[in-house]
């Protein structure tokens, strides 16, 4: 019996201890990004701070089950309180976005929206056939197929699916929505997908979805960056023309990391006098099965359900009052950032901003992206260098991506936006600066930031700024 209990004693000391007593040197790495995110400026547009309760359910039991299968039809026994949830969160995605569940469905399951755009290449196409997406240097993503201009292929839909792509008007920083028609028309992509990961304007779905009718294609939109302000009806709804919709949970909707696919069921509407192909024999849209086939069991198995519980909190407060009030502020705060920087006459990618996300082209100033992103580091300050298109089409990384969402999160207003442009103009200027003094040696330039008054001094009025600023999570007060 001393051996029992020896053994029990041991399960619950392995079992029972916080981090900094069973790995102090992780624990002492969290708490040092706990500091970095509480005393920065974060303006990278794809980030936010989730709530106290996203971040408990992130963290709790929910982890330890499997549950692969949709609900009432899994794999393994004892999930029916994990049904309950999943089911919980499909409700309140369909809520969230003001759909009804005889017209749309939902998959909560995908890791992330990269996952889940290739669950919906998976499910619709064969390997070879062909999608279309927005041009990662015009502002797409990566995961609608991107192939360097050397044609080596980044990511893995265009190794598996053919991609071609379209692009914005280098000349406005517009999509050019009669060129993209006159492409489309000659490759008739079966998927064509719309939404971009830096397109600061607002996205003519119309237009597309006619495009997609006269090529033949599905028409899907990956709105991961738009899709707070999609749920709160601040910009152009693509589900009022598209077939799918994808999208992250963890960038405007403040939710867990993670990826979510909406796709139309029911019977399809027919435009009258719209004559259907012999081939499309159904009257049905049979994207439900063959989207949840492919991210079950196709590609993924056991679905995150610590996860998934996050995201059905976080759902629930994207359907309230307080939500859109927040959404309306982040979007305000972008148009203040935006006339903050063109006051003092930077150039902006198409002048301004629709949403909560603004391209700066540094060109003028004879920066580049790289090296401005790094002094705004050094100073604790995050964004992230894009590249812009110069006035002859070609492509330069000399930009940068800056993003409302997560300061707003924390409660800053238009006139902290103010201040905030404020210590951006100061950086570009200590860049410039350095770069005049270090010239073309990248080495020189790196070194010299670690010895900067000038960063030194920058980098103590940013933290004292944002230390000003509470963070949603108690967790992560400062101690």
């Amino acid at each position: 019996s001393n051996a029992l209990e020896s053994r029990r004693a041991a399960v619950r000391a392995w079992g029972d201890q916080p981090i900094h007593l069973a790995d102090p040197d992780i624990h002492e790495l969290m708490e040092k990004e706990k500091q970095r995110q509480v005393r920065g400026i974060e303006l990278i547009a794809s980030e936010n701070f989730v709530c106290r309760a996203v971040m408990e359910a992130l963290g709790s039991h929910l982890t330890n089950k499997y549950s692969e299968g949709m609900p009432g039809a899994r794999y393994y026994t004892g999930n029916q309180y994990i049904d309950q949830i999943e089911n919980l969160c499909i409700e309140r995605a369909l809520t969230a976005f003001g759909l009804e569940s005889d017209k749309w469905g939902v998959n909560v399951q995908p890791y992330s929206c990269t996952s889940a755009n290739f669950a919906v290449y998976t499910g619709l196409l064969l390997p070879g056939e062909r999608i279309m997406g927005l041009d990662s240097p015009s502002g797409g993503h990566m995961s609608h197929g991107y192939c360097t201009p050397g044609g080596k292929k980044i990511s893995a839909a265009s190794i598996f699916f053919e991609s071609f792509p379209y692009k914005v008007n280098p000349q406005t920083g517009y999509i050019d929505y009669d060129k993209l028609e006159d492409k489309a028309l000659d490759y008739r992509p079966k998927i064509l997908i719309c939404g971009g990961s830096s397109y600061p304007r607002d996205w003519d779905f119309a237009r597309v979805r006619q495009i997609a009718d006269k090529c033949g294609a599905v028409l899907m939109c990956d709105m991961a960056h738009i899709s707070g302000l999609v749920a709160t009806k601040e910009c152009s709804n693509p589900f009022d023309h598209c077939d799918i919709v994808t999208s992250t949970t963890h960038k405007g909707l403040r939710g867990p990391r993670g990826g979510i696919i909406f796709y139309r069921r029911g019977p399809k509407i027919r435009k009258q006098g719209h004559h259907s192909s012999h081939c499309d024999t159904s009257t049905h849209y049979d994207l439900e099965e063959k989207i949840n086939f492919a991210v079950f069991p196709s590609l993924q198995g056991g679905p995150h359900n610590n996860h998934i519980a996050a995201l059905a909190i976080a759902l629930k407060q994207v359907a309230t009052p307080e939500y859109k009030a927040y959404i309306q502020q982040m979007k305000k705060n972008a148009q203040a950032l935006a006339a903050a920087l063109l006051r003092r006459k930077c150039r902006l990618v198409t002048g301004g901003t629709d949403n909560h996300l603004l391209l700066w082209d540094l060109t003028p100033m004879g920066l580049t992206g790289k090296v401005y992103e790094k002094v705004c580091e050094m100073c604790h300050i995050t964004l992230n260098k894009t590249a812009i298109f110069g006035d002859n089409g070609t492509i330069s990384p000399g930009g940068v991506r800056i993003g409302t969402p997560a300061m707003t999160t924390r409660g800053c207003i238009e006139s902290d936006f103010e201040t905030m442009a404020d210590f951006l103009i100061k950086a570009a200027q200590i860049t410039s600066a350095l770069q005049r003094e270090h010239g073309k040696s990248h080495k020189e330039f790196v070194k010299s930031l670690c010895t900067n008054k000038d960063i030194a001094e920058l980098r103590n009025r940013v933290e004292a700024f944002a230390l000003q600023y509470e963070m949603p999570a108690s967790l992560i007060r400062i101690e």
